[in-house]
């Protein structure tokens, strides 16, 4: 993150800890103790690379320290998820006032303004892997945006999304696969500048958030939230469908909603109804018809089959049936009130 934008996010940061300064990272680079080999933007340590260059991409890289150290990184909290990869040795690591101790193949995620700290007090040997996603997040309870250059589907975005914000285990067993794709990546930055070095680096990036959705699938338990945490996490899905058309036009059967509150259908239906006095798929098409008809009034000679298909609906005829019922006019009516308002 660049250093202006830094001062101005603290301004919104939740108070305690403040972000990562790195400065006894780079303090045990400069005395020799570590081999840090790294990409950055703004006060990050390592090569720096253009804002625009993978955008969101804050911090990725590597170090390998030999022998015992004496010295350990100060707890703080960072603007984005942050993923450490332990390939060799050992370390320890607190969140959340618990302390984990790292093995090979171990590696970590937290969550944006999460508060956590490598070494107690100091980190170990070994050979250490990072790197920070920005998702727009300037406190933490904020809706994730993930750069465009991550390619999963809206399905597994809005699935991973709720996995980490869900997650209460920060420590998790890595795959033989995640491991050769983070040994990818620190290939990648090794040779940082030969051509088509930044491809490889965004195709293995999205490789690695694949394992990691993965991994976390299979090992996460099931979640089994009380009442109130269940009504938000409906409530915050349903705010999502109302403000992002591209999640309402993906998201095509009641199992899609479900899967990401993480609940079953009965309770996921009741608390629907308790929130928008409709039924999950009733509101969805709601949502779909608002998103449509924002779209026909801000851009009134636009296609209306185009816009129909856009917003998830696969019968045009379909599509203004539900339009007139809705807005009590059809789409091509509507379509001539607005250009008569702008007239």
């Amino acid at each position: 993150m660049p250093k202006n934008a830094t001062s101005a996010m603290t301004q919104d940061q939740p108070s305690g800890c403040g972000i990562d300064t790195c400065e006894p990272q780079v303090l045990a680079v400069r005395n020799g103790k570590i081999r840090l080999t790294a990409l950055s933007k703004g006060h990050y340590p390592g090569v720096t690379i253009p804002n625009d260059t993978v955008p969101g991409l804050n911090s990725i890289g590597f170090w390998d320290g030999a022998g015992p150290q004496d010295w350990g990184l100060d707890v703080h909290r960072n603007e984005g998820i942050e993923i450490h990869f332990l390939e060799t040795g050992k370390m320890a690591f607190r969140t959340d006032e618990r302390r984990f101790d790292l093995r090979p193949g171990d590696f970590t995620i937290t969550r944006p303004w999460q508060l956590h700290k490598l070494g107690d007090p100091n980190i170990g040997p070994g050979r250490v892997h990072w790197l920070i996603i920005d998702v727009g997040a300037k406190k933490p309870d904020d809706k994730w945006r993930w750069p465009d250059w991550v390619s999963l589907t809206q399905n597994d975005l809005i699935e991973f999304s709720g996995r980490l914000r869900r997650n209460k285990k920060p420590v998790w067993k890595s795959t033989p696969e995640m491991a050769r794709t983070f040994q990818q990546i620190a290939l990648c930055i090794m040779q940082w500048g030969r051509p088509h070095c930044v491809s490889r680096l965004v195709a293995n990036l999205n490789q690695l958030l694949v394992n990691v959705l993965e991994i976390i699938a299979a090992q996460q338990p099931v979640h089994r939230p009380d009442r109130t945490s269940s009504r938000r996490a409906v409530e915050v899905f349903l705010k999502n469908l109302e403000m992002d058309q591209a999640i309402c036009r993906d998201i095509k059967t009641l199992d899609d909603m479900v899967k990401n509150c993480a609940m079953g259908v009965t309770s996921f239906t009741k608390y629907t109804r308790e929130l928008v006095n409709a039924s999950p798929m009733e509101f969805l098409k709601q949502c779909r018809l608002n998103h449509a008809a924002k779209q026909l009034r801000q851009r009134p000679d636009i296609s209306i089959t185009g816009v129909c298909f856009s917003n998830g609906f696969n019968s045009s005829q379909y599509f203004a049936t539900c339009f007139r019922r809705q807005f009590k006019m059809s789409p091509r009516e509507f379509v001539s009130k607005q250009r008569s308002t702008c007239a």
